[in-house]
């Protein structure tokens, strides 16, 4: 299986298959379990997922734009099934904690509108205090985010003291969300590694774009990877969205776990 990388036009062949549930089944990706946590603006709603073992580290997961989905839950428990305990917070908790249909994006607006910096640190601070009461050092650490998750995952790779983080299809690289500056405005200053991860045929995210993060993270201190997936649409890696590309999804999961061990685990 490859893909090809933008620019270098080299194949990429894919790392090793590992542990990670590429493929979930209703036997080792089941959903989630739940926590609820109290918080200045009400309880929030936390999917914590824990390995069998003794986790490599830890994760946060940041959700789509739809709430903590089945999706969501199945990729906490792929992740700790791959060794990592795994959270991600209801950032809609304070406009309801809804989960929508990917059919439902009219739905969509009063929550994503409500979303600000404050409150998306406060979050995720609440999610990585979770981590840090596991024991898991900051540089043991890591945010994954999609699609609007994975805005944020490139955010806070800038604010908080992380191992790593990875991207997918983030948008808002020449525009602001939750009144955050542009990505490309962002990149520069990533004090953690970060890897990210976009579909050629992404209608909402030209590649122009793509390629202007590219270089606007190569201006950062720190490694990064810029992954292209020539025939991926927007929402490539969830297998419950008509987008999904499963060749894609796959090089692109196998790439994530590896970049967190070379990164958190080592």
């Amino acid at each position: 299986m490859f893909a090809h990388e933008a620019g270098g036009g080299k194949p990429f062949a894919a790392p090793p298959a590992r542990s990670g549930c590429l493929h979930p089944s209703p036997v080792t990706c089941q959903a989630a379990p739940m926590r609820t946590l109290a918080t200045p603006d009400g309880p929030m709603d936390l999917i914590v997922a824990e390995p069998a073992g003794a986790p490599k580290g830890g994760l946060v997961v940041v959700q789509e734009a739809f709430g903590l989905t089945p999706h969501l839950h199945n990729i906490c428990a792929r992740l700790a099934e791959a060794g990592w305990l795994a959270v991600a917070t209801a950032l809609y908790h304070r406009t309801g904690s809804p989960v929508l249909g990917y059919d439902e994006f009219d739905q969509v607006a009063p929550h994503f509108m409500a979303l600000d910096p404050d409150g998306l640190a406060n979050d995720l601070g609440a999610a990585l205090g979770v981590l840090d009461d596991a024991g898991i050092d900051p540089d043991r650490r890591g945010v994954i985010g999609f699609c609007m998750g994975g805005t944020i995952a490139l955010w806070a790779a800038t604010v908080f003291e992380l191992g790593a983080a990875v991207t997918f299809y983030g948008s808002g690289i020449a525009s602001n969300r939750f009144g955050l500056p542009p990505l490309v405005e962002l990149a520069p200053a990533l004090r953690a590694p970060w890897q990210g991860h976009y579909g050629d045929e992404d209608t909402g995210i030209p590649v122009e774009q793509v390629e202007d993060l590219r270089a606007a993270a190569g201006h950062s201190a720190v490694e990064f990877e810029l992954h292209r997936y020539p025939e991926a649409p927007h929402g490539f890696n969830c297998d419950e969205r008509g987008s999904y590309h499963e060749p894609s999804a796959r090089l692109a999961w196998l790439r994530s776990l590896d970049w967190f061990d070379r990164h958190l685990a080592g």
